[in-house]
């Protein structure tokens, strides 16, 4: 396991890595145990958009799908979220626990499994809702798009960030398909998992609900 302090805006999260967890069926490790990028880039523009007023946190509950380890969520934390909710798959809970813990966080945040496809309206009202690096398969986007529908509400915001490679447009031309639309608000060039030389380009999005019938009626 790896510990990595992660510090933006004089704000520092503690980060577990858990590189050696692997899915029990595959036998492969599950990607989402360890930091990626795009968590990064997605951190640091939210912090930049909060301190110039672009992007309300304080206050807000504040859900993370796909969280892996969670950075984006547990910053949106300590920029004065009222309640911060961290998903992913089961394999992955014990770990986003340890973060909570790790930085304090247990009072307001709270972590718990939930697949893409599942009802998670449970949840409540979102006001924002977190994806990061989560563009990578088609196919699992209709499915991602359903959860997204049972928690989003008038009023929720949602930002994503995504390294731009093969396979992202093709992904965000599914969920237009299936009711989302995504307004791309930054693109940044930065080395590619902490390598000195290698790097790639990592784009933010803004995500809006489009309006036509039987989505708004549904949720």
């Amino acid at each position: 396991m790896a510990i990595r302090e992660v510090v933006i805006n004089d704000t520092c999260v503690t980060i577990h890595e858990c590189d050696d967890l692997g899915d029990p069926i595959t036998g492969r490790t599950i990607t989402g145990s360890w930091l990626w990028d795009s968590a990064l880039c997605l951190s640091e523009w939210i912090s930049e958009a909060v301190a110039n007023n672009q992007v309300r946190i304080s206050g807000a509950t504040v859900l993370e799908l796909g969280a892996g380890t969670g950075l984006p969520g547990l910053f949106a934390a300590t920029y004065g979220a009222s309640h911060v909710v961290l998903t992913d798959v089961g394999s992955l809970v014990p770990n986003l626990c340890a973060n909570v813990g790790a930085n304090g966080l247990e009072d307001l945040v709270q972590v718990m499994e939930l697949k893409w496809g599942e009802d998670a309206s449970m949840l409540g009202q979102v006001d924002v809702l977190l994806l990061s690096d989560l563009f990578y398969d088609p196919e699992e986007m209709p499915a991602l798009a359903k959860t997204m529908h049972s928690v989003w509400a008038e009023g929720t915001s949602g930002y994503a960030a995504s390294e731009v490679r093969d396979g992202v447009n093709e992904c965000l031309m599914v969920l237009r398909q299936e009711g989302f639309e995504f307004h791309d608000v930054a693109l940044m060039t930065r080395p590619l998992n902490g390598d000195s030389v290698e790097t790639a380009d990592f784009a933010v999005y803004v995500i809006s609900r489009l309006s036509y019938t039987g989505l708004d009626s549904e949720n």
